[in-house]
């Protein structure tokens, strides 16, 4: 059994990221309707994320995928069998899981999502055996 745990400096990385396009794009949209004060903007952008990332982070922090010899298992009852995954992709900081019937997971914030694929491909290969 494996367990895919969040991680805690990836989940602000990701955040620090959100924010620096938020409060770009708050800006560009003040100054697209032609408000004099689109460093108000910015200051929305950061509010809203910063808002975000403290509301959500005791939650996402808590959903631990875990892998076993039946599937990945994940939290709120979401499970691939290991038979059933098709596709296993990077995004940002997050593993996509793709099933034959077409249903996509996320184990967000991993440190190392290369690493995870890695282990899923080669516990795959070895229930296989």
């Amino acid at each position: 059994m494996i367990e895919f745990k969040p991680d805690m400096a990836t989940y602000i990385r990701a955040h620090a990221v959100m924010t620096a396009i938020a409060m770009v794009v708050g800006m560009l949209i003040l100054w697209a309707v032609g408000n004099p004060h689109i460093w108000t903007g910015a200051i929305g952008g950061l509010a809203a994320v910063a808002l975000r990332g403290w509301y959500l982070a005791d939650e996402v922090m808590e959903e631990t995928w875990t892998l076993t010899k039946f599937g990945l298992k994940g939290p709120y009852e979401r499970k691939a069998d290991l038979d059933e995954i098709v596709k296993l992709r990077v995004i940002a900081g997050s593993v996509q899981v793709i099933t034959k019937t077409g249903n996509k997971h996320l184990i967000k914030y991993q440190p190392d999502p290369r690493a995870v694929i890695d282990q899923i491909n080669d516990f795959r290969q070895q229930e296989a055996a």
